[in-house]
């Protein structure tokens, strides 16, 4: 995946002087001398991501287009001491597909997806995103397991866990990792399953990108290309009613429907209650007028209510509508068990309280399929039914200033952010989810893989004893270094 800092990346004229002439020359006698950039508008364009508030330069852009490429990266940065990191869909709050003065190996070219529509499977590019995959996959009348967004790189998402809206049915995209073929820090090439290098395999389900590139992935697909979703806004002072008849309905919540619930900024600027279920089932039972879904337009009155049948495709997009890139923004996470009584109170305040028309409270549900593997099967480090919850500040460039004399240095947009999550500790059960923490939370890091932690540790000290790849953080351990697993 992709450190957190502030303002976007800018190139200069002398970007060649600042890096080793012979990192680029053995860069360039691998890789065409137009896809090493260093400065220059194409250097400008390929250092843009997601999260405008990032301002990490990495002294060198790769851009690849094959395996091979990935190997000369790798092997250029180790020979020659360059931090290195991996660009795939750029998505992550923190930036972390940049490290400064690094290299980065850019997968952004190899985003292609080749659909096996008889054993219902993609094979997908590293740099391809979730709109790739599931529109590849929506053509012969298939889909793929992603998070809501369309945006996000489809690898990042999977290798980190992988929460989405057919959770319930299909668990994770994790749980729909089938293999990879990935380079090593020593720059070899491997092919991993579960037959083949079983532990790197069973790291790479839920550990991030910290074993390696994985320059292709097989994911598994499902014959569901169309779903019943949508949205159902409720005013902010139903949020106590609406929320507590939404716990008891999620408590039964069967697995073809997953819903996610929120606060969002309202087209009046005033906070909303939103809720988005999707129905991955039977289309004439999910569409019904007393079926599960619009059951969730009774529980108050709302001003808002948009559900019916809708590719899978269109879903991805309306979310990126709502986040589009460029904006400035920061993300906190936090794992509970419901949402109900007094934390249902702190959410409903901060929502009243939002610093931004562009920020977001969002719980995503975790039930039915993707609670049945046992714990050990995979690296993720949760099982049992819970939510997950997004704190989302974002706001546009120049509305990020602290207020002068105020005697905090944060944005309010941060101090906002950074007082939720604070308040939301004592709900809280240990841990978070991986593609959502960073640096500020260690306590919650130590914690995110539960009793999977020794057995993850050991698998990075075997492939990674060198620390070549940081993606998403891992906790603070010692394991003993090892010859490459199984």
């Amino acid at each position: 995946m992709q450190s957190y800092t502030g303002a976007h990346a800018h190139a200069d004229a002398h970007a060649d002087d600042a890096v080793s002439g012979a990192l680029l020359a053995e860069l360039r006698s691998h890789v065409p001398a137009d896809r090493v950039l260093t400065n220059g508008p194409e250097y400008i364009r390929a250092a843009a991501l997601f999260n405008a508030a990032v301002d990490v330069r990495p002294s060198v852009i790769v851009q690849c287009a094959t395996t091979a490429d990935v190997q000369a990266g790798v092997r250029a940065s180790r020979h020659h001491g360059v931090p290195l990191s991996v660009r795939g869909g750029g998505h992550d709050f923190w930036g972390r597909a940049f490290r400064p003065g690094g290299l980065v190996l850019d997968l952004t070219d190899m985003r292609e997806v080749q659909v096996d529509v008889d054993h219902r499977f993609a094979t997908v590019g590293g740099g391809a995103l979730s709109s790739d995959v599931v529109s590849a996959a929506e053509r012969v009348g298939l889909t793929a397991v992603t998070g809501t967004a369309g945006s996000v790189g489809m690898v990042g998402l999977t290798l980190g866990g992988g929460y989405g809206p057919l959770l319930g049915r299909f668990g994770l995209a994790a749980d729909n990792l089938l293999g990879a073929e990935m380079v090593l820090a020593d720059g070899s090439r491997v092919h991993t399953d579960a037959e083949h290098h079983p532990d790197l395999f069973w790291a790479l389900r839920g550990g991030g990108g910290n074993f390696g590139v994985v320059t292709s992935a097989r994911i598994r697909l499902h014959p569901v290309p169309t779903v019943v979703s949508g949205t159902i806004l409720y005013p902010v002072a139903q949020s106590a009613g609406v929320l507590a008849g939404l716990g008891e309905m999620l408590q039964g919540c069967p697995d073809e429907l997953t819903v996610d619930v929120g606060f969002l900024p309202g087209p009046d600027g005033e906070p909303t209650v939103y809720v988005a279920p999707t129905w991955s089932g039977d289309l004439e039972v999910g569409d019904s007028e007393d079926g599960p879904v619009r059951a969730l337009a009774g529980l108050g009155t709302p001003v808002h209510t948009e559900v019916g049948p809708v590719a899978r495709s269109a879903t991805l997009a309306a979310t990126d509508a709502m986040f589009p890139p460029g904006r400035m923004g920061a993300i906190r996470t936090r794992t509970v068990q419901s949402v109900s009584g007094s934390m249902a109170t702190v959410l409903d305040r901060a929502a009243r309280e939002f610093t931004s028309p562009f920020s977001a409270i969002v719980w995503h549900q975790f039930h039915g399929a993707a609670t049945r593997p046992p714990i050990d099967s995979t690296a993720f480090g949760r099982r049992e039914p819970h939510l997950m919850v997004e704190l989302i500040s974002m706001w546009e460039g120049g509305d990020g200033k602290a207020n002068a004399g105020s005697g905090d240095s944060r944005s309010p947009h941060l101090r906002w952010l950074e007082e939720l999550h604070a308040a939301l500790e004592p709900f809280s059960l240990p841990g978070g989810y991986v593609n959502f923490l960073g640096p500020e939370t260690p306590d919650q890091v130590a914690h995110s893989y539960g009793p999977n932690t020794e057995r993850l540790l050991a698998v990075k000290s075997a492939v990674d004893p060198d620390f070549v790849f940081a993606a998403t953080p891992l906790p603070v351990g010692n394991a003993d270094a090892g010859s490459m697993p199984g």
